[in-house]
């Protein structure tokens, strides 16, 4: 199927994460009290700057209701497998040293175990820190530095597929 290669908005992303950062979009459901809200609202913001979903059953990554959606849509870990191997439709991205991320781009934290619980999105730069917006613990111009994450993973977002 071929595909038309669109750039990822970030200054949107960032846009959506200011608002939505200490509040909850009525759109979508509010996944705090089942396990943690950051990856649903990670998503949001990579929506917000993508404009694609990736309706494939199962393995793809959208958001039609709470019990309408796929893993990677809230699942840090799903998240990654979904932005690194997708080669439909939607955001697509690879995994970066902190120093190379940008605006929009998604930073997960994980234990020494190699288990990865948690997905900021950066906003934007102060010197040579990197800030992020969250949900769970709501956050919005946090350093990624004040988390103590032994491990971190960057993804940033190469570009979006939508079917042409």
């Amino acid at each position: 199927m071929p595909y038309e290669l669109l750039s990822y908005d970030r200054e949107k992303a960032a846009e959506y994460a200011r608002r939505w950062a200490f509040a909850r979009n009525p759109a979508y459901y509010d996944f705090n009290a089942i396990g943690g809200d950051c990856t649903n609202f990670a998503s949001q913001c990579i929506f917000a700057g993508a404009g694609v979903m990736n309706f494939t059953p199962v393995y793809g990554w959208f958001y039609r209701s709470a019990s309408d959606r796929t893993a990677a849509w809230t699942g840090v870990e799903y998240l990654y497998n979904f932005l690194t191997s997708n080669e439909g439709a939607g955001p697509f991205a690879e995994v970066v040293p902190p120093e190379r991320l940008e605006i929009g781009d998604i930073v997960q934290l994980g234990r020494e175990t190699g288990d990865f619980y948690h997905s900021p999105v950066v906003v934007g730069f102060s010197g040579r820190n990197i800030l992020v917006a969250a949900h769970s613990y709501d956050a919005f111009g946090k350093t990624l530095a004040s988390y103590r994450a032994p491990v971190t993973r960057g993804l940033h977002i190469l570009g979006v597929r939508k079917e042409g």
